[in-house]
């Protein structure tokens, strides 16, 4: 090869001329998806991609950053799906006029004695009371605790379910819901690290998924609070609505195009902001302490460093994230159901989206999310129009129709995705846009 054709090559093993070339390749493909599903379903696509990448980036934090397997995912997305329900949902009037405040006051004082005594079981060590005494104390006080809950939150609830439905909503800004809840994600991302990031690695996932589990079912059956099954919708949004547009004489196609993509404009500001500061955290003092806890927890231990209490902070900062994506996409998509959670979809594939994109790189995550959510929603539509093309070819030869096309098609998803994670896994085991750590010579 002569010396003018290698100048002519591209370097894919650069960093830089890598991503600029993977990034060019999605950005036509998002272009390709566009010219043939128009631009309302474009700004739908990319509104919840990026809504996704902001997960995902929650995500890496953990496990890019940390080393922390996180399959709690889920349940992390679906308290910022909550949390959002309960500050810009509409105020409902008939709670607030009947007796369910004064009843829900009085669990929350129960609740808080619960916690009171509790606490001072574990601490009666220093009243004298030690060993199987304090065990027996300790259960004592955990069963009184929750027989006093449970006695003043159950007639509430059914109270609240029979004359108001559910509590309702604060109708706040939906922005101000999204930061809230990404608070509580963290507040539960607290108390789960504290108590689960001393375990193993293996141990730690098994814990996150019995997590996971525990909220799923918690906010399903609290119908007084989540309206559970029954969903919640529609969800107010921070910007115009397409009926806002539409008021003022704009076409209904031309509405939900500028309704879609001022939603985009204003999740795609939130979003450089936090890439920002997450990317400048990574490069400085603060990323390379994350990095050497990850490679060598021991070795970073015995430099005096906290291993527990940073891995604590990775656990809580990716955790408010992944909070503030599931609430930004209750808010995007107008409903709360907790019913629609699936692991597949919402702990899965953001998994696969930061593997493929590359963990421990901000802008590969990116790229992984972006391209593992279209591909997924795209694989739906294109499987159905393969599918057709074959029913009908296999019709003419009279062989029949293929049955369950719709069935079959949605299927096709996850074979996809399988597909992509082999091929990943084979040619870019390190991800599309492995991790780069600069060293000073």
């Amino acid at each position: 090869m002569s010396g003018e054709a290698q100048a002519k090559r591209i370097d894919l093993a650069n960093p830089t001329v890598r991503a600029i070339v993977l990034f060019s390749a999605m950005f036509v493909l998002i272009l390709a998806v566009g010219f043939v599903q128009g631009a309302a379903n474009s700004g739908l696509l990319l509104t919840q991609a990026l809504a996704y990448a902001l997960i995902a980036l929650g995500l890496n934090i953990q496990w890019g950053y940390g080393g922390l397997f996180n399959f709690a995912v889920m349940g992390f997305m679906m308290v910022g799906g909550a949390s959002v329900v309960f500050v810009s949902f509409p105020v409902n009037a008939l709670f607030w006029d009947s007796e369910g405040p004064v009843m829900l006051g009085r669990a929350l004082l129960a609740f808080l004695a619960g916690v009171l005594l509790v606490w001072g079981a574990r601490h009666s060590h220093r009243l004298g009371v030690r060993g199987g005494w304090k065990t027996a104390l300790l259960v004592l006080a955990w069963f009184i605790a929750y027989v006093v809950y449970r006695s003043q939150i159950d007639p509430a609830a059914a109270y609240i379910e029979s004359t108001a439905g559910f509590v309702g909503g604060l109708g706040l800004n939906p922005i101000l819901g999204w930061l809230f809840g990404g608070l509580v994600a963290a507040v539960i991302a607290y108390i789960v690290g504290r108590i689960s990031l001393g375990l193993r690695t293996d141990y730690l996932a098994i814990a996150t998924i019995g997590i996971s589990e525990i909220i799923r079912a918690l906010l399903k059956n609290m119908d007084w609070l989540t309206r559970g099954t029954m969903t919640a919708s529609p969800m107010p949004w921070p910007v115009n609505l397409p009926q806002d547009y539409q008021a003022q004489g704009i076409p209904i196609s031309e509405s939900f195009v500028y309704a879609r993509f001022g939603f985009f404009a204003l999740l795609l500001a939130i979003f450089i902001v936090v890439f920002f500061f997450v990317q400048r955290a990574y490069g400085g003092p603060w990323g390379r302490m994350m990095r050497a806890i990850r490679d060598n927890h021991i070795a970073a231990g015995s430099m005096g460093k906290n291993v527990t209490g940073r891995q604590l902070e990775l656990f809580v900062f990716g955790s408010v994230l992944i909070g503030m994506g599931g609430a930004i996409l209750v808010t995007f998509n107008q409903i709360f159901d907790p019913a629609g959670y699936q692991p597949i979809n919402h702990t899965f594939m953001i998994w696969v989206m930061v593997i493929v994109g590359g963990a421990g790189n901000n802008w590969g995550v990116l790229l992984g999310a972006v391209l593992i959510y279209i591909v997924w929603i795209i694989s739906d539509p294109l499987a159905q129009a393969i599918f057709l093309n074959l029913s009908s070819w296999s019709q003419s030869l009279g062989w029949g129709a293929i049955p369950e096309i719709d069935s079959r098609a949605l299927q096709m998803r996850v074979f996809v995705l399988g597909i992509i994670i082999t091929v990943a896994l084979r040619y870019a085991p390190r991800g599309l846009l492995p991790e780069v750590v600069k060293r000073e010579v």
